[in-house]
């Protein structure tokens, strides 16, 4: 007899009755996925008996559409159980196959990068020196990266072209020293900080250059801090980082944000300063550029230069990372390696 006399309704009887029975009953995934697309497919047998309500009477297609739902839901819910035994059987059997007697492979526990290991080195060596380390913003207003810092914004630091906006008057900063502003602004000298961070810079990338890269600025302000102080600070410094043979080198430069300033060299580290490819025959490397704060900034940051003075200083631990190890190009720091970095974890 027929169900309720529409011959619809038969057949979605008859198809919940043979799916059911088909995904039940499917011998691995693929018969699984052929009775699936069968019965629960686009152009299967619910979609067709579905397709085909609007040809009835208006007041046989409530009872043939509840049927129809029913009918899907019953199938959907046999695939999901006979797939999920099918998954277990497989994961049975692959259990059964493998040869626990096998020794395991040797795992390698992981190490730090070679210039984050050169970043935290700096950090505890200024840290004995009474510096604290901090971090700030990698997107920053013209006013903390530039301004602040006695730039302009007509210096050729602040053009597009060596600097990445993101809109108008925010960037990615272009060094860490924007820390140094907002460390001035919220507290009051004495004031020693190192500031490790990410920096951006529209830079072709080479063999000693890149657009993303690290940095590290100190910063101390004082009352009586002077040129003497500085100078003894970063040769400290460098007999602790390099060796306690190595020289150090001032030379005249100049920064926006420091006067009088320097460049740092220190006696080259593979050569011993006899002049080498390295240091291009001078027994010299620039490590660092530097000098006394310049009174524009404090005045900037809302410290009196008539009562307080310090010095500053910037340097590239991926610069600092090739010196250490004798690593020939920066691109291979940043290449993600595993074979090239591993040899630098520490054991």
């Amino acid at each position: 007899m027929s169900e309720g006399g529409n011959p619809l309704l038969e057949r979605l009887a008859a198809i919940e009755e043979e799916g059911v029975a088909a995904l039940r009953d499917a011998a691995d995934e693929e018969a699984l996925e052929t009775a699936r697309v069968r019965y629960l497919g686009r152009s299967g047998a619910v979609a067709d008996v579905l397709g085909r309500i609007g040809s009835l009477p208006a007041d046989q297609r409530r009872p043939v559409g509840q049927k129809g739902n029913a009918v899907k839901r019953a199938l959907e819910e046999t695939h999901e159980t006979r797939a999920a035994e099918l998954r277990m059987r497989e994961s049975a059997r692959a259990a059964a196959d493998r040869d626990l007697t096998r020794p395991g492979r040797t795992a390698w526990p992981g190490g730090s990068h070679p210039v984050t290991a050169v970043i935290d080195e700096i950090c505890d060596i200024f840290r004995e020196l009474g510096f604290t380390r901090v971090r700030g913003p990698e997107v920053e207003t013209e006013w903390y990266n530039f301004t602040a810092l006695n730039i302009p914004l007509d210096h050729p630091a602040a053009d597009v072209h060596d600097t990445f906006y993101l809109e108008d008057g925010v960037v990615l900063r272009t060094h860490t020293s924007p820390v140094q502003a907002r460390t001035m602004q919220t507290h009051q000298p004495p004031v020693r900080v190192v500031v490790p961070g990410v920096c951006y810079r529209r830079e072709s990338i080479d063999a000693s250059h890149a657009a993303v890269f690290d940095q590290i600025e100190g910063l101390a302000v004082d009352e009586g801090v002077d040129f003497v102080e500085f100078r003894s600070t970063i040769e400290h410094f460098v007999r602790r980082f390099f060796g306690a043979e190595t020289r150090t080198r001032f030379r005249p430069d100049f920064f926006p944000f420091t006067e009088p300033s320097a460049q740092v060299e220190v006696s080259c580290t593979i050569c011993g300063g006899s002049g080498c490819a390295t240091c291009k025959g001078t027994g010299w490397i620039e490590i660092m550029g530097s000098g006394m704060v310049d009174p524009a900034v404090f005045e900037a940051v809302g410290y009196d230069p008539e009562r307080y003075t310090g010095y500053a200083f910037g340097m590239g631990p991926g610069r600092m990372a090739l010196l250490r190890h004798g690593i020939p190009d920066l691109r291979l720091l940043h290449e993600g390696d595993v074979r090239f970095l591993r040899q630098f974890a520490s054991t």
